[in-house]
């Protein structure tokens, strides 16, 4: 029997912004809510500064902004401004709650996410926060002690967790093109898309959100190296920023096409043998679920080396290779991916190395967490993804 309070419209507010490692798993976790109850109300909370201006929107959910300082060392004296601003951009997350008859909060991680959890605490409200990488951030870290209700990613982060806190591992949420993607299926179509021949081994350049300036410049380079060859090709996502200067560099090669954001990653996905890209929480929980091997180049600045931490859970399982930033050059790349391109079969054994866990089912699992916490029987029907194939 359904109680009155299931009866109602689930009302959910979520916090996500700054980086796609964000905002895509948010709003894979809003896909799930809105499969759970197809009546519920769900929007956003980010800065004016991130990606969320141009993602959320454009997903069909209302974004409502906050200002707030990055929790960031390297703020100098201003993060002695982060304690008061915080307390009043929390105040303005509990004004948007209570505004929406929200029932819970949600924080996906990154700075953006903390008001919100601050705003839920004011208003007494229940929040949950997911934790998307290897180490958690400082926001999050920030966060835990303001809920018992923490997800995550991956389960080595739970060592990074204060002794006694309580965390579920419900995996990253994935948007549906890429949880559900059977790449040897979508083969074809994704290579014609690409205009990729039969036979050529595609590589794919993925710097992150807004491209990568090492990744780029190794790209360049490689493409150089591999100008006579008609058995490779090279996709490079630049970011806008850099296209019109990496086409200049690249113009006339056969091998090497630069683009400024990959829309369809499963796409991308599909047609690549390989891909080289900075070890985001998000990239690195699609690799694994997909199969695909990678060279990872982490980000060396990220907070706490969290990028390297992040890399390893495909590297150590043997589905990925490792290179620092400092050491990725055309020259190395060469080196290191032209065996591995020219061997089939550990390129098949990388692939199934790779250990899928829940990432594909995760936006569900973390759907039924926040069901949990305000009282709510999670459907019984929410869909599985298994599709996962091994070209």
């Amino acid at each position: 029997m359904r109680t009155d309070h299931e009866d109602q419209p689930l009302s959910v507010v979520i916090g996500a912004g700054g980086t796609g490692g964000h905002i895509y798993p948010g709003l894979a976790l809003a896909e799930a809510l809105r499969r759970a109850d197809p009546r519920a109300v769900i929007s956003f909370v980010g800065t004016e500064r991130g990606l969320e201006t141009r993602l959320i929107p454009e997903a069909g959910y209302r974004l409502h902004t906050v200002d707030m300082i990055p929790f960031d060392s390297a703020l100098g004296l201003r993060r002695y401004l982060l304690p008061a601003a915080l307390l009043s951009s929390g105040r303005r997350c509990q004004e948007i709650l209570r505004a929406q008859g929200a029932q819970v909060a949600v924080g996906m991680g990154g700075y953006p996410s903390a008001p919100v959890i601050v705003g839920a605490r004011l208003a007494g409200l229940p929040s949950v926060i997911h934790e998307s990488n290897a180490v958690p951030g400082r926001a999050n870290r920030f966060a835990a002690r303001l809920t018992p209700h923490v997800a995550l990613a991956f389960d080595r982060t739970r060592a990074h967790l204060p002794s006694g806190l309580r965390a579920e591992t419900v995996g990253m949420p994935l948007v549906g093109a890429v949880a559900g993607l059977d790449r040897s299926a979508l083969r074809a179509q994704a290579r014609q898309w690409f205009g990729v021949p039969e036979g050529v081994r595609l590589v794919v350049f993925n710097g992150g959100s807004l491209g990568a300036a090492r990744l780029t410049e190794a790209a360049v380079e490689l493409a150089a190296r591999w100008r006579h060859r008609s058995d490779l090709r090279l996709l490079i996502k630049t970011g806008p920023a850099a296209l019109d200067e990496v086409r200049a560099k690249l113009a006339g090669s056969p091998v090497a096409v630069a683009v400024p954001y990959l829309d369809r990653m499963d796409l991308a996905y599909a047609a690549a043998d390989l891909m080289i890209c900075r070890a985001g929480s998000a990239t690195v929980a699609e690799l694994a679920s997909i199969g695909l091997p990678a060279v990872l180049v982490p980000y060396p600045h990220a907070p706490h080396d969290h990028q390297t931490h992040n890399a390893r859970v495909l590297s150590e399982a043997g589905a990925g290779l490792l290179l620092s930033d400092g050491a990725c050059t055309g020259e190395a790349l060469a080196h290191l991916v032209e065996p591995l391109l020219a061997d089939p079969a550990r390129l098949l054994a990388m692939s199934r190395a790779a250990d899928p866990g829940t990432h594909a089912r995760a936006a569900d699992l973390l759907a039924a967490k926040v069901l949990r916490t305000i009282g709510r029987t999670p459907s019984n029907h929410q869909p599985t993804h298994e599709a996962r194939s091994f070209a």
